[in-house]
């Protein structure tokens, strides 16, 4: 049986003038691959028996059909889309097929806006399995105590902001919080980071991190990025224990305690000079 909202392999029964019919079993019978919607030069080359990988959905007459085209994203997975229209059920997003993809209005977090994009969830109605999204994302995490140990690697998307920093999803699974004052870099609601585990609670509850919990291995690899900017720059820097923290996170993307560090570290293995406002390579490292 096939599944709507994700990806099936599917036996070519026919190609047709329209487009290649292929086979959705008893219960959704000849699916339809319309020729706009095939690669190129698939119906060329499709024969009876071969196999296909396509998405099924619903097209705007709520037809079964088939595309070989990537949506951004499929039921399951979360995503940041665009809307690009309203209507009096919801609003429209843009997810790479021909037909836009609804979120009504009841799983709306805020009042969405044409022209913003938001993070929302893919799913597929239990009742009438038509496609949606959610941008309720929470709804959708999974609500029992998680079970990760600190330190561990996990697949991070960042979700929302917040007074204390952001929320982010864990591996698809669960909530987590990254806190502002432990972010060196970057981030946009929607991006996908490897993260780590910092602490799990015993309510199940976790604090992620973006960088290792790994003070020797963190503090070292950042010790030779601050030697390659140095060889980059002739030798020399004027950054200094005095700089401000947003200078030093802006050339290496961490914070002022670890670059401090790192320069500690390269000092005593004799690699850089530090002078009141500059930092140097000793002439051996140069």
């Amino acid at each position: 049986m096939i599944k709507i909202g994700e990806y099936n392999s599917l036996a070519v029964l026919r190609v047709v003038e329209i487009g290649i019919y292929l086979d959705g079993g008893e219960y959704w019978g000849d699916v339809l691959l319309p020729n706009a919607s095939a690669g190129k030069g698939v119906k060329e080359t499709a024969k009876e028996g071969d196999v296909l990988d396509v998405f099924i959905y619903f097209d705007s007459e709520d037809r079964v059909i088939a595309t070989m085209e990537r949506p951004v994203a499929v039921v399951g997975e979360f995503a940041v889309m665009k809307v690009v229209g309203e209507s009096p059920v919801g609003a429209f997003l843009e997810w790479g097929l021909r037909k836009d993809l609804l979120v009504p209005f009841r799983e709306q977090q805020e009042r969405m806006r044409v022209g913003q994009e938001y993070l929302v969830y893919v799913y597929a109605d239990k009742t009438t399995d038509r496609i949606a999204a959610s941008s309720r994302w929470y709804k959708f995490l999974d609500q029992t105590p998680s079970r990760y140990e600190a330190g561990e690697e996990v697949q991070l998307i960042i979700a929302q902001r917040t007074d204390l920093g952001y929320k982010v999803i864990v591996n698809n699974k669960h909530e987590a919080l990254l806190y502002h004052n432990e972010i060196f870099q970057p981030v946009r609601v929607g991006e996908r980071v490897t993260g780590y585990v910092k602490r799990a609670r015993e309510d199940g509850k976790l604090d992620c991190i973006l960088q290792r919990n790994d003070g020797y291995h963190q503090i070292d690899s950042l010790s030779r990025r601050i030697v390659e900017k140095l060889k980059e720059n002739g030798g020399r820097l004027s950054v200094s224990d005095k700089s401000a923290p947003g200078e030093i996170h802006a050339l290496f993307g961490c914070s002022k305690k670890n670059y401090k560090k790192a320069v500690g570290n390269l000092f005593r293995r004799r690699a850089v000079e530090i002078d009141e406002n500059e930092l140097r390579l000793t002439s051996e490292n140069s």
